[in-house]
């Protein structure tokens, strides 16, 4: 006798109908995968997989290149600043490339071909970029340190103390030199002694962006880019500030939303200043006076570049703008470095530059925006903005290597 499981009839056609609505049930989550019945099963593993593919860096785009890049040297300044965010970027006058590192002191390079002029060995933490200008070359450390060096020979020529640590490059001219420390002061020091002038501090908000740069300088006037989103002018005779003006509103519901700083040194030319904010702003500004002439919703905290006609900068999204200088209306975007952690924009002949945390260089033609070259530095982050002169561009890394290059 045949047992009941094998049986025909009623029970051994349940089953067959019990395995047929499984098959259709396992068809509607694998293959459909949209039955609202089931789509609740599986939704958290795949949003969560979904959030990190959207937060990774855009994968570089191939292109046919239209410009050819060469590299013209390599060197090493010492043991960079990995990841303090200091934004470490090489200093060009006179035919010399002038590079600090945290560790390893400060270096003077022929821009042509990279050979060592001259060696300052030192046991402080260098951690802003160097100032260069009057004959010197001036640095300052993560204790408050400043250092003036000869710029001809690396000698030391004095030394003074700001309140906080500097990781901007100072600023020289006008027989001052000016240091910006991490604490929203300004402080300018007297060229040839070092002897304290005066200084100027601006209150910071509760949450800022990691970085500043340096100030800028015009005649009779020092620029400084603030934290609280505002642009100021000093007067350089004694500090008194002049005028300030909001590059960003810093609004928002919480205190990174707010966070709207101006950590790009701001771009003078003629008597139009030009400033870009970490919340995504942009504006032009009458120097003398502090009037706005325009103001654009692209911008971010790094270096902005001037071209002829245009103004480049990088957004803290990955995406850079070609704004006309006129209007700051965009001529066009290109969006194809999202989250690529971009530095400032150099301008170099007919393209744009900017570095990513990759240790990409990226040329983007200034007509359009397109890309025009790439070129890997190394493996580490460039997060201080290249920086030009002579045709030839240098760019610092996060490990403390220099490159320059030169495009045709």
């Amino acid at each position: 006798m045949k047992s009941d499981s094998t049986a025909p009839g009623a029970p051994q056609t349940g089953r067959r109908l019990r395995a047929g609505r499984t098959l259709v049930l396992l068809a509607c989550v694998f293959a459909l995968a949209g039955c609202s019945t089931v789509r609740g099963w599986f939704d958290g593993d795949g949003e969560k997989a979904a959030a990190k593919k959207a937060a990774e860096p855009a994968e570089l785009v191939e292109f046919t290149p239209s410009a050819t890049v060469s590299r013209l040297w390599s060197a090493s300044a010492g043991k960079g600043e990995d990841r303090l965010g200091v934004r470490q970027a090489p200093a060009i006058a006179d035919g010399r490339v002038y590079a600090a590192a945290v560790e390893g002191g400060v270096r003077a390079y022929d821009l042509q071909s990279g050979d060592t002029v001259w060696q300052y060995d030192s046991e402080l933490r260098l951690s802003g970029g160097p100032g260069v200008g009057e004959g010197l070359v001036v640095v300052g450390s993560l204790q408050g340190e400043v250092v003036a060096l000869d710029a001809a020979t690396g000698a030391e020529r004095w030394q003074a103390q700001v309140t906080n640590e500097v990781i901007a490059a100072p600023a020289i001219g006008q027989g001052l030199v000016f240091v910006r420390s991490n604490d929203g002061r300004v402080t300018a020091f007297d060229v040839a002694s070092g002897e304290r002038r005066w200084f100027w501090t601006q209150e910071l908000p509760t949450l800022t962006v990691r970085g500043n740069d340096s100030p800028v300088l015009g005649p009779g006037f020092v620029f400084v880019g603030n934290d609280d989103g505002t642009l100021a002018a000093l007067a350089i005779a004694d500090g008194r500030q002049l005028w300030e003006v909001p590059v960003a509103q810093p609004d928002g519901r919480t205190e990174l939303d707010r966070m709207a700083d101006v950590d790009g040194t701001p771009v003078l030319d003629g008597t139009v200043l030009y400033a870009s904010s970490y919340k995504q702003a942009t504006v032009a500004i009458d120097a003398p006076s502090g009037r706005p002439i325009w103001g654009s919703d692209h911008g971010g905290s790094n270096r902005p570049g001037l071209a002829v006609d245009k103004l480049v900068v990088s957004d803290r999204d990955g995406s850079v703008w070609g704004l006309d200088r006129s209007s700051g209306s965009a001529s066009w975007e290109q969006p194809a470095l999202a989250r690529r952690n971009l530095s400032g924009v150099a301008i170099q002949g007919d393209y744009a530059v900017v570095g990513d945390y990759d240790g990409y260089l990226h040329w983007l033609r200034l007509d359009n925006g397109e890309f025009a070259a790439r070129e890997r530095v190394g493996g580490s982050a460039i997060k201080g903005a290249p920086v030009v002169a002579d045709g030839v561009l240098v760019v610092q890394d996060v490990d403390g290597d220099l490159t320059a290059w030169r495009v045709q």
